[in-house]
């Protein structure tokens, strides 16, 4: 038999998704739980990150006045680089270091951090260094949850999972199975410190101006995965991200670790980071199935945001974005069910999967769903591609006696040789398909 309820809600997880949906509840006056199992918000998230400040600001629309953010972001560049050089393009403009600022560099163990001093602040309780075992089930409705401190069994109305991509309680409950390889990808970062004036004149920037290089090609050994490098006030956060898949059948047997030592030696990239002191390094999953991954992500007293319910994709590189629009859409459901007293079964919380649907998170992992498989099936991309359009420029901008038209047929040629009219036209149809 149920207990009476001590919550009206609990939030596994204090990571972006978690504080976002334990914020918005307890604003509103519910009786929150959150339960993290680190030492403190952000004890396991030394990585650096970009912020979007749009998801952010529908949460906490003055967070700039106090948030630990490093630099907002002037310029994006995009690279695709073969073994020696990269092909790209950079986009800066004026119009971003005009206030207020559209993207931030920031640094997840300060940031997490801060936000759950916001959650706490708006009437939250937060309990760290507990792991939560198991889910209670009272039939089929989830009533609480079974931790493995001194808290032991506590209930709540409805529990919101905001535990990570691999949610262990999710498997236990039977609410998703086990997460297949190739539907996450597994990416390692490190951060290098270095002086910011140093930061300043490598990347020709201001006080407060950021740069981010997002990179593909010859850097992922083959595997279908990108690279990058964002500036923050006194260290660079550089990293490798490829399909966790690709990892365990790539036949150089390439470790993550490796991959971007790798990465960090390439002659386009080391003058970026030279002097840097390595002094964090991570290493996490992220989800990258797509539409086609997401599971079920609401039931009889639970809810899942975030990570756990997949919620990124190529379209959008940085998770915790869209994570803490799917938090906020959570809680704004359950806050809802609540004024309403409809109760917490599924049908009660269908309007959550309504409001993601109708929001941009479910509306780009549509758009872009074909994506992530047409890229895996296709490793040309991360290959033969970056070699063919390097050399191409190559040729073209070299200065070496021969003619402009002579140039041209021999980058034809190239591609020809390379993929085939054939591969040329079936691989220009697969990006189109991935797209369109």
């Amino acid at each position: 038999m149920k207990k009476p309820s001590q919550f009206d809600a609990i939030v596994v997880g204090a990571g972006p998704s978690g504080n976002a949906a334990a914020y918005v509840m307890a604003r509103a006056g519910l009786k929150v739980l959150q339960i993290e199992r680190g030492e403190y918000p952000g004890s396991k998230n030394v990585q650096g990150a970009i912020l979007y400040a749009k998801a952010l600001e529908e949460i906490i629309p003055d967070f700039r006045d106090d948030a630990p953010l490093e630099r907002h972001i002037i310029e994006q560049r995009m690279w695709m680089l073969d073994d020696t050089s990269f092909v790209g393009t950079h986009i800066r403009s004026d119009d971003y270091n005009k206030p207020p600022y559209n993207r931030y560099t920031i640094i997840r163990a300060q940031f997490d951090k801060w936000f759950s001093a916001k959650v706490r602040e708006a009437g939250a309780l937060l309990i760290c260094e507990t792991t939560v075992n198991h889910l209670i089930m009272d039939g089929d409705q989830v009533v609480g949850v079974q931790c493995d401190r001194e808290q032991g069994d506590v209930y709540a109305d409805v529990v919101i999972l905001a535990d990570g991509v691999n949610s262990t309680l999710a498997r236990k409950a039977g609410f998703h199975g086990e997460i297949q390889a190739h539907n996450v990808a597994l990416a390692v970062k490190e951060i290098l410190f270095m002086p910011e004036e140093t930061i300043r004149q490598r990347f020709n920037i201001g006080e407060e101006e950021g740069v981010v290089i997002e990179m593909v090609g010859r850097i992922t050994d083959g595997m279908m995965g990108t690279g990058f490098l964002y500036t923050n006030k006194e260290s660079l956060t550089i990293g490798v991200g490829c399909m966790l898949s690709d990892f365990k059948r790539n036949p150089n047997r390439t470790s993550p670790y490796v991959l971007l030592e790798q990465m960090k030696r390439h002659p386009c990239i080391a003058p970026l980071i030279a002097g840097g002191e390595m002094k964090e390094y991570c290493a996490h999953l992220i989800p990258e199935g797509g539409f086609h991954a997401i599971p079920q992500v609401y039931g009889n007293g639970w809810m899942i945001v975030g990570d756990s319910g997949g919620f990124v994709n190529a379209a959008h590189r940085e998770g915790s974005n869209l994570a803490m629009t799917t938090g906020r859409l959570a809680a704004e459901t359950v806050i809802d069910a609540k004024a309403a007293g409809r109760g917490y079964r599924a049908n009660a919380l269908s309007p959550y999967k309504a409001a993601l649907d109708d929001s941009f998170v479910m509306k780009d992992l549509h758009k872009y769903r074909d994506m992530p498989g047409i890229l895996h099936r296709n490793p040309q991309f991360f290959t033969t591609y970056p070699d063919l359009v390097a050399n191409a420029a190559r040729t073209m901008i070299t200065v070496d006696g021969v003619d402009k038209t002579t140039k041209k047929q021999e980058v034809i040629a190239s591609f020809r040789k390379g993929r085939s009219l054939t591969g040329l036209m079936g691989d220009a149809y697969k990006l189109w398909r991935a797209f369109r």
